[in-house]
């Protein structure tokens, strides 16, 4: 099967156990083991929860070569200890946009959202991979009112680029839901990590000076910072960018 056409199979899982509350899961169907399959290839693994419950439903069986823990025992938990400290703020980000996408579907009773974005995911053997979280949230009345998220993890280290970068993307276009490509990724945040960081703090309150002892910087290096962001953003004042990005769920 052509990559770009195997997220097909996510579709054909969600239509087949959907009835069923995706709790009667057969890992001898021949579409679960053509879906393992290509988890194995891609060095991949997936959930399917319940936002409202707040709970996994089924776990794919690669969880435990990519994160350590057996498919029967990952939690919503675990995604938050094995990230990086560094991405914590930007995955709590995330996870409060899911939650607030969550929120729409449900009072709306119908449609559906993608959100995707990279963090880096503590290995089993060690150290942290790149990774990329896709997660595809969408209302259904069967087998109760609910909204479920069919969340994919892949690793995504080959990507030399995304390493002084980040991809995020949140609406509803499915062409952005398939195997990661350069060009995907390469979709989302135009900052690195060092001026996320002093976004972040500038949103707080803190003046070029603060943020330059904060971080061991030079104000005059902390002000090239600011002039490069506007001029990435094509923002005219720092208030309008931090504005852009909070109405982005990334602030």
């Amino acid at each position: 099967m052509d990559i770009s056409q195997q997220y097909i199979l996510f579709f054909k899982f969600i239509e087949t156990y959907r009835q069923t509350g995706f709790t009667e899961i057969n890992p001898n169907d021949p579409l679960m083991i053509e879906l393992e399959e290509m988890l194995g290839k891609n060095d991949q693994f997936f959930f399917i929860g319940d936002l409202l419950h707040m709970k996994i439903l089924y776990c794919s069986k690669r969880s435990a070569q990519m994160i350590g823990i057996d498919q029967a025992k990952v939690t919503p938990y675990d995604i938050k200890i094995f990230t990086h400290p560094d991405d914590a703020f930007r995955l709590g980000q995330g996870t409060a946009k899911v939650f607030n996408l969550e929120k729409d579907l449900f009072i709306n009773e119908k449609g559906n959202f993608l959100i995707s974005t990279n963090l880096r995911l503590k290995k089993p053997e060690g150290g942290y991979s790149n990774t990329l979280f896709q997660c595809y949230l969408f209302y259904s009345s069967i087998p109760y009112k609910t909204v479920f998220t069919l969340q994919i993890h892949t690793r995504i280290d080959w990507c030399k680029k995304i390493n002084c970068h980040f991809h995020y993307y949140v609406g509803n276009d499915m062409t952005y839901f398939r195997y990661p490509d350069e060009e995907l990724l390469m979709i989302g945040h135009v900052f690195s990590n060092r001026e996320f960081e002093i976004i972040r703090l500038i949103e707080k309150g803190l003046s070029s000076e603060q943020i330059a002892e904060k971080l061991f910087l030079s104000p005059h290096t902390v002000n090239t910072h600011r002039r490069n962001m506007l001029h990435k953003s094509g923002k005219t004042t720092m208030s309008g960018l931090i504005y852009d990005l909070m109405e982005r769920g990334l602030l």
